[in-house]
């Protein structure tokens, strides 16, 4: 694989890396990508109850969709691909993940420099006073309020229409800029904003390397595609 051995020696040249993970790689450690007729729950569409309006109107039924997601997510554990990349980040100077998944499984893999664009599912917000505390279960004993306030909780998860937290979006978009090699990794990277992250490291001339299964838009943007699961392609990448 020329295109491998091309990838390795850009990489071996990097001191600091971006990674931009999405649905697959987390995909190959059993999570679901809620997609499709396969991603219906209990006949209700996800996209209808990740948002603001559904748990305005129904707060137990979006819960218990999260904590069923919740259920999934526990009996899962990190693969080969989130191995490798606590791997990568042991051996350069700096390692930056933005991840679109809000699973947990790259720092539940190790990785310590995770920018969570879509926030994470393990977390309950206050809806008032925006306190989070970790919750690493699932089982609903009537909803969760706060225990600062006692107002309801929300997950801490970023809803269709909401705005991304300005943290993790602030920190990736330096990294996308600042790094010597963006690393993008089972995604599509098509939904704004995040959509906007590779032209952005082209346009500053950083080197993108492409791991996907399939070819995407973005890999015309890309110096290397290589063709195959995270779990596969990331350990010969890396190693």
């Amino acid at each position: 694989m020329p295109a491998l051995e091309e990838a390795r020696t850009l990489l071996a040249g990097a001191r600091r890396v971006c990674v931009l993970t999405g649905a697959g790689i987390s995909a190959e450690s059993g999570v679901p990508t809620f997609r499709g007729k396969e991603g219906l729950w209990r006949n209700h569409d996800p996209m209808t109850l990740a948002t603001p309006r559904a748990f305005a109107e129904d707060p137990q039924l979006v819960w218990e969709w999260y904590d069923w997601r919740r259920s999934l997510v526990l009996a899962c554990t990190p693969n080969e691909g989130h191995r490798a990349l606590v791997r990568l980040e042991e051996r350069v100077e700096r390692c930056d993940i933005v991840t679109q998944n809000v699973d947990g499984l790259h720092r539940a893999a190790g990785s310590t420099r995770v920018h969570e664009l879509h926030g994470q599912l393990f977390v309950n917000r206050c809806t008032a006073c925006d306190r989070q505390r970790e919750v690493r279960s699932s089982g609903l004993d009537g909803l969760p309020h706060c225990s600062a306030c006692g107002v309801l909780e929300r997950p801490g998860v970023v809803w269709f229409g909401e705005a991304l937290p300005h943290e993790p979006w602030a920190a990736a978009s330096q990294a996308m800029t600042t790094s010597d090699l963006v690393l993008v990794v089972g995604t599509s990277a098509l939904v704004y904003p995040a959509a906007q992250f590779v032209p952005t490291a082209r346009a500053a001339d950083v080197p993108i390397i492409v791991v996907n299964p399939e070819r995407t838009d973005h890999v015309a943007l890309a110096d290397h595609h290589l063709a195959g699961p995270a779990g596969q392609v990331l350990p010969l990448l890396i190693d």
